[in-house]
């Protein structure tokens, strides 16, 4: 609910993705809520994204960047696709 609200004022929003095995395809499977904020803010009118990658430490082996590129590829997928 407080998300609905904020969101339709906003001008752009932050999406925090979490890196942790297991924690993205969480977020980003058919129902995981990455995936349902995103299409949300869109939806809203929101234009302008900004994602932000958490929890890098916790990716084997700690700051993956083949993980982080794994991530930026499929959000940036996502959301190339939904708007």
């Amino acid at each position: 609910k407080n998300m609905i609200t904020g969101t339709s004022q906003a001008d752009c929003a932050v999406l925090i993705v979490a890196a942790g095995t297991g924690e993205f395809e969480a977020g980003i499977s058919k129902n995981g809520q990455t995936r349902e904020h995103a299409l949300l803010a869109f939806t809203l009118g929101v234009k302008q994204l900004i994602v932000g990658v958490n929890k890098m430490d916790s990716t084997e082996p700690p700051y993956s960047e083949p993980r982080f590129e794994e991530i930026k590829k499929e959000v940036s997928s996502y959301i190339k696709k939904i708007g």
